[in-house]
């Protein structure tokens, strides 16, 4: 373990190496990490939202392997390939409204760039508007909009964007207070026709998990249309039956002109998409934007074998079923730990809310302490939050009752003897 980290300290940048909890692993299987020390993890993170259907699913490895059989780069364009185009043509069935149309990338952050760009593009104006505690990416592009901490913008200047707060669940009136903010926004900062698009997380992630009301992200969608502004989701964390449907778009009832989607499409392969109708991606001409690795045969490969999984083994249903019990037993705990505050869920998108039991003020360190301890027993969990106070539930898709409470168990004997420590 010593030369793991000595190795890790020496060759790789701080910024990439040094997340929580820096756990050596050998392997990966189904829902759990084996550990380097000998001992299997059960996770509780997918990957950060990634691999919904679990680690390594024989479909996906399988649609991997012929996949490097067949073709192991594109480019896109210069050639042409059916995983790609199988895909576009799957994808087009299930994303909502007329959003049948792809710019394929690597990553989330290049996703949000294409939609940023593309949005632009297509209205001829230069402003974006963003909503305070979202997290797009961190480049440039992306890190403009991203406001979940402000240290992720340290020493980088951002600009052409202005910010919006973003829906408080607990208000009296969230779609209210939207339209006060907007209002002040267009009329003291930036005027609605320099505004290319609004972006927003349909359902906070990085930011700490929080829900809006389906009003509010409705009220969204008729601010940009009364002003013939673009509205942008960022479904890179919500996407791929995360929240229980294909994407909250279904779930809220609100349809976005451009997607931005990531993570959870290829199981861990590096691939994205920028998403809008054929019309508004027909403006977009040939050398506007462009990629190398996007789009890469194998990943296709293997995000058709995702479609395929959540679908023949019905894991929209599985998450809405796991993510309400799971949200229900989280709910039996905070009553006798007050550690535990407010417990907000989506699917299996669940944001538990750690307090120092003494002050009741959220605490990035008893969050901490009780990740590190429960990492201990043998669960994974990830954090979130803007002071970092939120401890993040993102099982695969397929976990079962069994392994929630096995999860969970060892989250309360964590805060059980904290209790007595």
């Amino acid at each position: 373990m010593d030369e793991i980290k000595d190795l890790v300290d020496k060759h790789l940048a701080p910024s990439m190496a040094k997340d929580h909890p820096n756990l050596p692993v050998d392997k990966e299987e189904g829902h759990y990490y084996y550990g380097k020390d000998g001992r299997k993890y059960l996770d509780f993170t997918s990957g950060i939202a990634t691999t919904n259907v679990g680690h390594r699913h024989p479909k996906v490895v399988e649609a991997i392997k012929q996949g490097a059989d067949e073709l192991t780069h594109g480019p896109s364009g210069v050639i042409m390939y059916d995983s790609i185009l199988e895909l576009s043509k799957r994808l087009a069935e299930i994303l909502p409204g007329d959003l049948d149309c792809f710019f394929y990338g690597n990553s989330g952050a290049e996703a949000v760039e294409g939609a940023l760009k593309l949005a632009r593009h297509v209205t001829d104006r230069p402003y974006v508007v963003s909503f305070l505690g979202g997290f797009h990416g961190r480049s440039m592009g992306a890190l403009s909009v991203s406001t979940s901490k402000s240290k992720y913008r340290k020493h980088q200047p951002v600009n052409g964007t202005y910010q919006l707060p973003y829906a408080d669940p607990e208000a009296e009136d969230p779609v209210a207070e939207l339209n006060h903010h907007a209002e002040q926004l267009f009329k003291y900062q930036v005027a609605p026709e320099e505004v290319a698009a609004f972006i927003v997380e349909p359902v906070l992630g990085e930011g700490g998990y929080v829900v809006p009301p389906a009003a509010w992200l409705k009220r969204v969608r008729e601010l940009c249309d009364e002003h013939g502004i673009l509205l942008i989701f960022d479904e890179v964390q919500t996407g791929f039956g995360r929240t229980g449907e294909w994407f909250a778009s279904h779930t809220f009832g609100v349809t976005p002109d451009v997607m931005a989607i990531a993570k959870g499409i290829a199981s861990g392969l590096p691939l994205s998409a920028t998403v809008a109708s054929r019309e508004l991606m027909q403006q977009w001409p040939l050398g506007s934007h462009a990629t190398t690795f996007g789009g890469n045969p194998i990943a296709c490969h293997a995000a058709n074998a995702v479609l395929d999984v959540i679908e023949e083994e019905d894991l929209l249903s599985n998450t809405k079923e796991q993510g309400n019990y799971a949200y229900e037993q989280l709910l039996r705990i905070k009553e006798k730990y007050p550690e535990i505050g407010r417990v907000r869920a989506l699917g299996l998108m669940i944001g538990i809310e750690m307090l120092d039991p003494d002050t009741g003020e959220p605490s990035s360190d008893v969050l901490f302490e009780c990740l590190d301890r429960a990492l201990e027993k043998g669960v994974l969990f990830y954090f979130g939050g803007n002071q970092t106070e939120i401890m993040r539930m993102i099982p695969p898709l397929t976990i079962t009752k069994e392994e929630i409470d096995q999860g969970l168990a060892l989250l309360e004997e964590t805060l059980k003897e904290r209790k007595h420590s």
